[in-house]
């Protein structure tokens, strides 16, 4: 998470966060249903003061009654109003341990998506902001000690970019049960005038780690975007010489920003093997013994070569051009259109389908159907020629220009914005999505 204070830091996160604004959170929950192949629902968990805040949390489990052991992760920071960011799921690492026989909960802290109370920070004091959002945290451990299905006694927390530095901060203290910690891109960046961020997040690390009571791995990627390798060095390093018990996994560079690794379908490849072997050294289970069915997903059809740019229907001139510029996107990743004449790509995080098919059905007053999923075509209706596509553009507006300056999706630039007080990012943590009506 980082405060953004100038304009060229802005446009580092620019083609993965300037479509995600304009995606209606509540589109997103309608189509993302939860998932019963883990059983996924929605608890409140007291926090704050005298407990008068509720943590809205997601919880997955096995089937059965328990108890499980936890993995609790923590998500980071979307730009703009804390309150408009989406319930976070980890919907790919919660998959992984509840095959191991995890139950899983994700708490949205306090003032972020539906939960109550206020979002707190301290500007430039990367080691109060830690200790702050640690608090939440430290409410969601004491929820599940009292719950019958959860083994109170093997507990791991883990965090993405300020979720990493809150876990780092929950570590200062001995709570009963928490065995690890995990920190993913562990962080927070304020560009503010007169804000020395990269040094307060040393200084907040040897802090932690002159009080550290828990264990913890920590993985960072040599191309993220906010937090490369020198600097997690420099925090490791303080965190070790003030001494903390930690170890760095530097991995190599992973798609176009490891920031966002923890979001990705293919994270899995780079965190599975570190994460286990440090679970097994704390005592924590490692074995796979659940079988979690994939979710279902659309079936590949003959239509069409995948490439096949003209043979996508309903589509004008620039909503061709929208079509091979989604062939460049990263997987997972799919395109929607309708007979109106409306087009979304979605790439990267979770249920791209679903998102696709939300946002275009949003924008369109026709059905909309997806046209493609990955490196495949999902089509299955009848093929429509150039004239039949040329008399159905002439009764539909055309779509806006993709590549005009500021549009959804666009490759060149908007026009800066002026800095906002709280205008905050996660970079790369959350999806891209692409649309035009």
């Amino acid at each position: 998470m980082f405060r953004v204070r100038t304009a060229a830091v802005r446009k580092t996160v620019t083609a993965f966060l300037a479509a995600l604004a304009i995606l209606p959170g509540v589109a997103i929950e309608q189509e993302l249903q939860l998932d019963y192949r883990m059983n996924e629902r929605v608890v409140q968990v007291p926090a704050g003061r005298d407990n008068r805040a509720m943590l809205e949390t997601t919880v997955f489990q096995p089937n059965g009654q328990g108890p499980f052991p936890l993995l609790i992760i923590n998500h980071g920071k979307d730009p703009g109003s804390p309150s408009a960011q989406p319930r976070d799921r980890f919907y790919y690492m919660a998959a992984a341990f509840v095959k191991r026989g995890y139950a899983v909960m994700v708490p949205m802290r306090q003032g972020f998506a539906n939960s109550t109370g206020r979002y707190r920070d301290r500007g430039c004091d990367m080691t109060t902001n830690g200790y702050l959002q640690a608090e939440d945290i430290r409410s969601a451990v004491e929820y599940a000690r009292t719950q019958p299905w959860i083994v109170g006694g093997h507990i791991v927390v883990a965090g993405q970019s300020y979720g990493g530095l809150a876990t780092m901060a929950l570590g200062t203290e001995q709570l009963q049960g928490v065995r690890g910690l995990i920190n993913f891109a562990g962080g927070l960046r304020d560009d503010s005038a007169g804000c020395g961020w990269r040094s307060s997040l040393v200084s907040a690390m040897a802090e932690y780690g002159a009080n550290n009571k828990i264990p913890s791995l920590w993985m960072y990627g040599e191309n993220d975007s906010l937090f490369g390798p020198d600097l997690a060095n420099r925090m490791h390093e303080a965190f070790l010489e003030a001494g903390g018990k930690g170890r760095l996994v530097e991995f190599a560079s992973f798609k176009r920003d490891a920031h966002g690794m923890l979001a990705s379908r293919d994270g899995e490849k780079i965190w599975l093997k570190d994460t286990m072997a440090f679970l097994k050294g704390v005592g924590m289970p490692t074995e796979v013994i659940y079988n979690v069915p994939p979710p279902p997903t659309a079936a590949r059809t003959d239509y069409a070569r995948v490439d096949d740019v003209e043979a996508v229907p309903f589509l004008s001139e620039n909503g061709r051009r929208a079509y091979a510029d989604y062939l460049t996107k990263m997987t997972p990743r799919a395109f929607a259109v309708s007979p109106s004449g409306a087009w979304t790509w979605a790439e990267e995080g979770e249920a791209p389908e679903a998102r696709a098919l939300a946002t275009c059905s949003a924008k369109s007053n026709q059905p909309c159907k997806l046209y493609s999923v990955d490196d495949y075509v999902v089509w299955n209706g009848e093929r429509i020629d150039a004239a039949e596509r040329a008399t159905m553009m002439a009764s539909v507006t055309p779509p806006a220009d993709p590549n005009a300056p500021g549009a959804v999706g666009s490759t060149v630039p908007a026009a800066p914005a002026q800095p906002q007080p709280d205008a905050s990012a996660n970079a790369s943590a959350k999806p891209s999505v692409a649309e035009a009506h």
